[in-house]
């Protein structure tokens, strides 16, 4: 009897047969028929004419058999060459902020996939729903604040919060310029007026959290343990600096205490000697304006709150991004924490006092699925807060704190979704039928 072959061969992924999106609320982004697990970009910037030139090898491996295969990057750099496994035989076209490369032949599923991608340009922030995000020039530097879209401003990627991997970032640099990344500086050099700073960054991360910050700063370590916290910032702002974050240390044992171990090796804090509007997360590292080192310790909470993200959105990151109550509801928490436990201010006492603000304003929002319009919206940050207090209320303290540690090392350094934590949460006392008032309704349920 002949065979049928075709029932025996692979079906060919073909990038753009397949329209579904990765993601509702960022439907351009993301990309199929492979998963990254590491990035080495090496950078030239030069700060005056902020003109970007880099090289991105990334490393891969093939989840179907590739035809052609895409990675998202902004419109204002060039790409120069393309190699696939070594081979520079391949096509590539960018348009649409997409960067579609051709193999001489398919890829087979499983395979190993290294791509090495030359590019340069004058990098601007990806414009979208959100305003403008990504790569920025500063007065005299540059700044990345990419959330939830801007990483393909400055290197190819798969930008989606699913797809984590390492980091080895080089950056060459103007002198005297300081240069920060993710990650641990391995090694500094300075050849007359360029200086390249290496860093690795060996825990997966998102592309949103990547980032390069260049400023005139000085480095000061204001912790060695028991996790180091460094300060990069302008000397002008120093003594500022020392009163309005002076109380990291001890943020830093209390969320330790509270939440489970510091995920990462250290803790960087830059300021910028221009003002922001917010602070900026990102892996390892949280970036504030000048604006935010007043000398008056008004900032405090949002110091709190980025502090929170390192194990909230860094370690564990969310899977879509219609779950981002996961990252700002326990960030905002957070604040109320520190509060409790800093000054004796009890969480109930502010949660009753946020309710109370949040019952005047339009029902129009689900928590755990707000809609890209309303992602950022501060009512997630605020129910999701709220939703937290009143699991804290419902299961009691040691339960509640019990499961934050769980939650914080059952998914450490991976993506996360509503469904896990509410399925974790039902080990720990919390009756199924809590949920859906919190989390599914427009309505604002009352506080226990």
């Amino acid at each position: 009897m002949k065979s049928d072959r075709s029932k025996l061969v692979a079906p060919v992924f073909d990038h753009g047969a397949n329209s579904d999106p990765i993601d509702d609320y960022l439907p351009e982004n993301g990309n199929r028929g492979y998963r990254v697990s590491r990035y080495e970009l090496d950078l030239e910037y030069k700060v005056e004419s902020n003109r970007l030139a880099g090289r991105a090898k990334i490393t891969a491996v093939t989840t179907a058999t590739v035809a052609k295969f895409a990675f998202d990057l902004g419109p204002a750099l060039r790409v120069s060459k393309v190699s696939v496994n070594g081979s520079r035989s391949v096509k590539f076209a960018h348009q649409r902020g997409k960067l579609t490369i051709t193999p001489a032949k398919p890829i087979a599923s499983g395979a190993a996939l290294v791509v090495s991608i030359q590019y340069s340009g004058t990098p601007e922030p990806i414009k979208g729903f959100w305003g403008e995000v990504g790569w920025e020039e500063l007065t005299e530097g540059a700044i990345v604040a990419s959330q939830p879209n801007g990483a393909a401003s400055w290197f190819p990627c798969d930008d989606h919060p699913v797809s984590k991997a390492s980091y080895g970032i080089t950056i060459t640099t103007d002198s005297p310029y300081y240069a920060v990344a993710n990650g641990t500086l391995m090694r500094k050099q300075t050849r007359a007026s360029r200086t390249t700073w290496v860093y690795e960054q060996p825990e997966p991360m998102a592309t949103y959290l990547a980032t390069i910050q260049i400023g005139h700063y000085s480095q000061h370590i204001t912790s060695r343990g028991p996790v180091e916290i460094k300060a990069v910032l302008p000397q002008r702002l120093r003594r500022n600096f020392d009163y309005d974050f002076g109380r990291q240390t001890e943020m830093m044992s209390t969320f330790s205490r509270l939440y489970g171990p510091y995920p990462f090796a250290a803790y960087t804090v830059v300021v910028t000697d221009d003002d922001l509007e917010i602070p900026i997360e990102a892996q390892g590292l949280s970036i504030f304006g000048a604006n935010h080192c007043s000398g008056t310790r008004n900032f405090e909470r949002l110091v709190a709150h980025e502090l929170a993200h390192q194990w909230f959105g860094n370690s564990l990151t969310l899977g879509k991004w219609k779950d981002i109550w996961l990252h700002e509801g326990f960030a905002c928490y957070s604040e109320w924490v520190w509060c409790e436990h800093a000054d004796g201010a009890p969480a109930a006492a502010k949660a009753r006092r946020v309710h109370q603000m949040q019952r005047g304003l339009p029902r129009d929002l689900v928590l755990a699925d707000p809609g890209p319009d309303k992602m950022f919206d501060d009512r997630v940050y605020k129910r999701g807060a709220l939703t937290l207090h009143a699991l804290r209320t419902t299961i009691g303290d040691d339960k509640f704190f019990e499961l934050i540690r769980e939650w914080t090392s059952k998914y450490r350094y991976s993506t996360v979704s509503t469904v896990d934590f509410t399925d974790l949460a039902s080990r720990f006392g919390c009756p199924r039928d809590f949920w859906e008032p919190w989390l599914g309704s427009t309505t604002l349920p009352p506080l226990p």
